[in-house]
């Protein structure tokens, strides 16, 4: 780490701040300028907190060399994390991108079995759905609890589709874990440090949504606390920050975190255009643009009827709207492939 002494620190601050650093072993370089000292500190960060740094006086700023998510850090695991389940799907690295299609929330069996089958037919790996759902207002549909994850692992046996679910309550991980293939923190989650803790502690993969107002740091931080205590099957997944401006879209959805994440991390990270926008003729364009930005998947909201849907209706495909975006977002894969396939060559 690199600690800036104040301009006007005094000889007795920096020896303070050197004999704090070697007190806990770290090798420590002074450099005295015309304007500020700077004082390179190499060692193990975790065994002296910042806080404790700041504290004494004269010290302007701390920087690391190193980013703080150690874990999921480039700087520990240079090549892309791959997540395999037992059929044979992986999500991450060269792998083609997935598709996580699905209600926002379960409501009756046999429109989630439509969406299903339409699903698998065209070649889908995941369905997903809600069974508890986090909603703003205590008036909203909240989900049918385990009676959905019923219906989603029935859904599963008539396709063989993954199953992907929301977990709200460490109360409830067990149950969960026991119908889904993946769990799913969502965003109004993604800081809830118990919750990241308990399935850090189980062998499911974990998909982890970005916050509505979190920096791509905390988002990784919060991955770093599920992969901390013990899971590293970590799925990354963009669905959009709370913007200024709401008249036309539900949220920005952050594209360039995509590729920022991709550099700084070797997890994979998918894109969710129906959260990231609100609205379903932005799903298309805006899932195009993830793919090409480098998502490892797509997640869509998909419903048999959106009019009468119970949550998020404005923001579902119908069935057939979505087989249209599908097919062309398989084209654009296709093409996208086959781009990198050439360069490969070529290099």
């Amino acid at each position: 780490m690199i600690i800036i002494m104040e301009r006007n620190a005094t000889l007795e601050n920096v020896q303070a701040v050197t004999n704090l650093l070697e007190s806990h072993g770290f090798k420590v370089l002074v450099h005295t300028g015309e304007i500020y000292t700077v004082i390179n500190a190499l060692g193990d960060k975790t065994t002296l907190s910042a806080n404790r740094i700041e504290a004494l006086d004269g010290v302007k700023q701390i920087k690391f060399i190193r980013e703080p998510f150690r874990l999921a850090s480039r700087d520990r695991q240079s090549e892309d994390t791959v997540i395999e389940f037992e059929n044979g799907v992986k999500i991450g690295g060269a792998n083609r991108p997935v598709f996580m299609v699905g209600p926002c929330s379960v409501e009756d069996y046999d429109g989630l079995l439509q969406v299903a089958k339409a699903a698998k037919e065209l070649g889908c790996q995941f369905l997903r759905g809600g069974a508890f759902k986090p909603r703003t207002s205590p008036y909203d549909f909240d989900g049918l609890g385990e009676v959905a994850l019923k219906y989603l692992a029935d859904a599963k046996k008539e396709t063989g589709l993954l199953v992907v679910t929301e977990l709200m309550d460490s109360s409830d991980l067990d149950m969960v874990c026991e119908y889904a293939d993946i769990i799913q923190i969502g965003a109004r989650n993604m800081q809830n440090f118990k919750l990241l803790k308990a399935v850090g502690k189980c062998s499911k993969p974990v998909i982890l949504k970005r916050g509505a107002a979190s920096t791509i740091k905390e988002f990784l931080l919060a991955a770093e606390h599920i992969m901390y205590n013990g899971n590293e099957k970590v799925i990354l997944c963009e669905r959009g920050l709370k913007s200024f401006d709401n008249s036309y879209t539900r949220n920005l959805l952050d594209i360039s975190a995509i590729p920022v994440i991709k550099k700084y991390s070797h997890l994979p990270i998918i894109v969710d255009p129906s959260h990231g926008t609100g609205q379903r003729y932005l799903i298309e364009p805006m899932a195009k643009a993830g793919l090409v930005a480098g998502a490892d998947g797509v997640m869509v909201e998909v419903h048999h009827n959106p009019a009468c849907a119970l949550s998020d209706g404005k923001q579902s495909l119908s069935i057939e709207q979505f087989k249209q975006v599908f097919a062309k977002l398989n084209r654009l894969i296709d093409t996208l492939h086959l781009e990198n396939t050439v360069s490969e060559f070529c290099e």
